[in-house]
């Protein structure tokens, strides 16, 4: 029996067939559109999402049930010793509060990480916790530093549209129109839980400078200035081809080798729609 299994869910990015490989658990999260039940992967794919998301039919987003929740953590007890369980940040979902709250029950063998990380941050948060439990930690205590490092990372997203910020009561109509008809680009930041703005760019070329000079001011004052303990990552709303040059773009200013790139969780996705581009970036963990 192994000491630790890492469970986390699709709000990380990470695939079925990734969490296969990486051998750690993954919940699927769930998806209301029109009333009808879809989970992220096995019934909804990307393609499919964004589909329905550009013919305008009505979207939300859901919990996964605690049946479900505590069914993955019972499979992976029979194997595993303690659980680490790290969804989506506690500010963008309360799925992490009632995640907590399940694992009440489980007498400290499942320990639930609320360190407000998503989408490519919450995939190095899975990939730090399978280190840590390599260095021989307990469940509690990675949790305890995880949580401790938790704003030791950064997002930035420039949108593509305003239409679904409209849509869901973000900005006002009249400043939905306003910046539609100015072609303007928002830069959205996640420092820690919430979605936040940052800036607005008159052009993508621009908010592109302006994203790259947010993380290296980040790295700089925040993440102690050297490039080598950062891990670099770009996400994306179905805008792979800009992505993949974004990567390179940064991978040239900031003179790195990796930079990991993977679409945005649908979660954060039926909130800016397509078109989007992010980069991130996260500190890597201790070394002692």
């Amino acid at each position: 029996m192994s000491a630790i299994k890492i469970i986390t869910d699709s709000n990380s990015g990470i695939t079925i067939k990734e969490a296969k490989e990486l051998g750690i658990g993954l919940v699927p999260m769930p998806f209301l559109i029109e009333g009808e039940l879809f989970f992220e992967e096995l019934s909804l794919t990307q393609e499919e999402f964004y589909q329905k998301l550009e013919s305008d039919v009505d979207i939300s987003t859901s919990q996964p049930s605690p049946d479900s929740i505590m069914d993955i953590w019972d499979k992976a007890l029979e194997e595993a010793e303690q659980v680490v369980y790290i969804p989506m940040s506690s500010g963008l979902s309360g799925s992490c509060g009632t995640a907590m709250m399940l694992a009440e029950d489980y007498n400290g063998k499942v320990q639930v990480v609320d360190n407000q990380r998503v989408s490519v941050t919450q995939r190095q948060s899975v990939l730090d916790a399978m280190e840590l439990a390599e260095r021989g930690m307990s469940a509690l205590e990675i949790k305890e530093y995880l949580e401790k490092v938790k704003f030791d990372s950064s997002i930035y997203i420039m949108l593509d549209t305003l239409k679904y910020l409209k849509k869901g009561g973000r900005i006002t109509p009249a400043a939905a129109a306003l910046g539609s008809a100015l072609k303007l680009k928002p830069v959205l930041q996640i420092q820690g839980e919430k979605l936040d703005a940052f800036s607005i760019a008159r052009t993508k070329k621009q908010g592109i400078n302006k994203m790259l000079s947010a993380i290296e001011a980040d790295i700089n004052n925040r993440f102690g200035g050297n490039v080598n303990n950062i891990h670099f990552e770009v996400a994306h709303s179905n805008n792979e081809e800009a992505a993949l040059e974004f990567v390179g773009v940064i991978k040239e200013k900031f003179g790195v080798d990796k930079v990991d790139m993977a679409p945005l969780s649908l979660s954060v996705s039926c909130h800016i729609g397509a078109g989007s581009l992010a980069i991130a970036c996260s500190k890597a963990i201790l070394n002692n």
